[in-house]
């Protein structure tokens, strides 16, 4: 029963969420007005460069051919799959002629080390003080955090972060301004690099981490003080339950089930919040390489990424929807 009516459907979701979002990608691209190899030529000829009619039909052949745009869109969208299936992205425009799929490869780990140990570091501090400030609603610790998180949680990111940005790195100088490592330092294992690393992204995890809080906390807080009312809770008290049994098996567990979907959701953000993070820190990972493909007018890169994208968000919250019924045994036996 749960395999027929949980995990098939949801796999078939999984598929068509895949298959139509990547569809999407291919469509839209070639609805915009802008031609990406007229515009390459049109760069060509802006940087001063002279080609003869023959050299020039022939940039304009490889290009249509590079782009994917030969023959009719039919064509095109089959050979997009068959790339696809392979693995090729195509190949940069503005890093040419670096793949797309190493471009991305390189950029990744700076993004997934960064904002997801961000987030999910977030979910679980915020829920965890979140569920105990909810419990004990009326004690001044919980009052006094709340009252922090009513100040920070409607600040928009970019206003914190950038404030955090003047006043660590500008004006007491105990961070670095911009990048993911010290200049110079080859990517490895070695503790002077990983000190680097960590020194590099401590502002833009900081930023991350502390609005993320903010807002699990009391999302959880207010969770918790609806169920507390619940008569499941009342009823344990009164048989003599005791307190923690009741925070961790009554309360906490059942108000960490809407959270556990919210976690979903923003996993599925990440890659959209990258791209506000890293260009505030200049931080070298999905986000800056997305906005240098558009200044640039990466056709292919451009498109890469939100390919990968796709892949990510939806595997991420398939993985999240699997586990579900680790935490809510209903859906084991609907």
């Amino acid at each position: 029963m749960f395999f027929r009516r949980y995990l098939i459907p949801r796999f078939i979701q999984y598929i068509l969420v895949i298959f139509f979002g990547i569809t999407a990608v291919f469509i839209i691209p070639r609805l915009l007005p802008n031609d990406p190899v007229l515009r390459t030529i049109g760069e060509l000829r802006a940087r001063g460069a002279t080609l003869e009619p023959g050299a020039m039909d022939k940039i304009i052949a490889d290009l249509t051919q590079m782009y994917g745009l030969e023959g009719s869109w039919f064509d095109q969208y089959i050979a997009f799959w068959q790339r696809l299936a392979r693995g090729d992205l195509g190949v940069s425009f503005f890093q040419f002629p670096t793949p797309v799929a190493t471009l991305i490869a390189t950029a990744l780990p700076w993004t997934v080390g960064l904002l997801l140990t961000t987030t999910i570091l977030s979910w679980v501090i915020g829920n965890v003080l979140g569920a105990f400030a909810g419990y004990y609603s009326g004690s001044r610790w919980s009052q006094a955090m709340d009252a922090v998180a009513m100040v920070i949680r409607p600040m928009p990111y970019y206003i914190f972060a950038f404030a955090l940005l003047l006043l660590f790195a500008y004006a007491v100088r105990w961070f670095p301004v911009s990048g993911g490592a010290r200049l110079g330092m080859q990517p490895s294992w070695s503790w002077p690099f990983i000190q680097s690393v960590l020194w590099h992204s401590f502002l833009p995890a900081l930023s991350i981490a502390i609005l993320g809080m903010a807002v699990w906390f009391q999302t959880m807080k207010l969770v918790v003080q609806s169920v507390v009312g619940e008569s499941y809770v009342q009823y344990a008290r009164l048989s003599g339950v005791t307190e923690r049994k009741i925070v961790t098996r009554y309360v906490f567990r059942n108000a960490l089930l809407p959270q556990i979907t919210g976690l979903a959701l923003s996993l599925g953000l990440i890659f959209s919040g990258a791209l506000i993070t890293e260009i505030v820190f200049s931080y070298p990972g999905l986000g800056t390489l997305l906005y240098r493909a558009i200044i640039n007018g990466d056709y292919n890169l451009i498109m890469g990424i939100t390919i990968f994208s796709i892949f990510a968000i939806t595997t991420t919250v398939l993985i999240v929807d699997l586990i579900y019924p680790l935490f809510d045994p209903r859906i084991r036996y609907s």
